[in-house]
Order: C-alpha cells, then sequence, then structure tokens
C-alpha cells in the first residue's frame, strides 16, 4: 500500500512557485500516521522525489493552553490542541507558493512543555513534506494532497487505548462536521491493523481544494 501511494505522489508535482509538494497524514494515533509518514518518505526518494516528515505533534499548543479545560475535554482535543496557525506560518506556507523553501522542524518540546528551539531546515528542491497527525482536515491548512487514514467508529472503540478513550467524541465529531474522507485524495481503510485497504487514488491531482475552516 505505501508503494502504491509513493508512485501516485511522486507524479504530483507541488504548486507553481512551491519548494515542495505538502502532504497530510491525516488519522488517528491508532492508525499509526506517522509510520505511514515515514515509511512514504523512505520510498520517494527512489521514485525521484526527496521527502522530509514534520509530525503534526510538534505544533501543539503548551499545556496552559491546550489543557485549559482539564487533561480529557474532548471538545478541547477537537479545537484547542494543535496550534495551527504554527504549522501555517513555519511550515505550510514556508514551502508553499512564495515562500523561503525552508521550515521548521518542529516548535514545541510537549514532554518537556517548552520551546523546542530548533532550527529552519531547507526542503529539498522538488521534494515532499509529509504532515502526520489527527483531525488535520478543515482547519484551513493549505495541504496540497490530503491521505485520510479512515478508522470506522466501531473500530475506534475497540482500538482505541483505555487511556484515550475520553478523545473518542472529538474523531466523532470530526466524522460529522467535516467529513473526512469526502475531502481526502485518498482514502487508506485502517479498520484492521495490518490489512490496510487504499481506495479513492484517482482522486490524487495537482488540483488543491480551497482551505476551509471548523
Amino acid at each position: 500500500m505505501a508503494d502504491r501511494l509513493a508512485a501516485l505522489l511522486a507524479d504530483v508535482d507541488p504548486e507553481p512557485g512551491a519548494a515542495a509538494l505538502r502532504v497530510a497524514v491525516d488519522g488517528p494515533d491508532v492508525a499509526d500516521p506517522g509510520g505511514l509518514a515515514t515509511a512514504l518518505a523512505d520510498r520517494l526518494p527512489v521514485l525521484g522525489r526527496p521527502a522530509v516528515v514534520v509530525p503534526a505533534a510538534g505544533f501543539l499548543r503548551p499545556a496552559s493552553l491546550r489543557l485549559e479545560h482539564g487533561r480529557t475535554d474532548p471538545d478541547a482535543r477537537y479545537t484547542d490542541w494543535l496550534d495551527t496557525g504554527a504549522l501555517a506560518r513555519e511550515v505550510l506556507d514556508r514551502v508553499g507558493p512564495g515562500g523561503p523553501g525552508e521550515y521548521l522542524p518542529v516548535l514545541w518540546d510537549v514532554a518537556r512543555d517548552r520551546a523546542a528551539r530548533a532550527g529552519y531546515a531547507p526542503v529539498p528542491p522538488g521534494g515532499v513534506l509529509l504532515v502526520p497527525g489527527p483531525l488535520l482536515q478543515g482547519v484551513g491548512l493549505a495541504f496540497d494532497v490530503v491521505v485520510h487514514l479512515r478508522v470506522a467508529p466501531a473500530a475506534r472503540r475497540r482500538r482505541f487505548p483505555a487511556e484515550q478513550a475520553w478523545e473518542l467524541p472529538a474523531f466523532d465529531r470530526y466524522d460529522d462536521e467535516v467529513d473526512p474522507v469526502a475531502l481526502a485524495d485518498a482514502v487508506v481503510l485502517a479498520d484492521r491493523p495490518g490489512h490496510p485497504a487504499l481506495v479513492l487514488q484517482n482522486r490524487l491531482s495537482r488540483a488543491r481544494r480551497p482551505p476551509s475552516g471548523r
């Protein structure tokens, strides 16, 4: 599946004036979007497209803002955890049309709850920048391609660890309000670990959807 996706992405050029193709790998932790992003980044250079992975987890807000309503508030998980402005400003816009062609690998050290103090890195010319993480659609982020890892509600309830079960209403709300399957360019059915199925790959194209807010 990663081989097929990498081949499809390798055929998609960045937007005119952009340094890289900006790809979201959108899905809950149980679907391992980071693992898929890494697998794609390993395969793309062989196809002539250098790639970098910038996890969305490096752009969470500080704990004082993220956890203002408690550590297990699903509404805050849905709307307040990801610093979308920083991810746009420090990564997506900088490698997009007219940007300087460099990106910030990480902004916030969540474990230490302090700024990561990373420096900017140049994106390889004609490269692919992959951003894995959950709840990435419907927040106005300028991705050129979105790969959505679909885990159905029943499968989420089976697979989410007990300590993350409080997040389930956030993903139910995401399905209802954003409909991530309908927005994505490619969908990976990921209900069963080890048996993913790729669908809608024919929708991968150079056309980028206008960003939408939620």
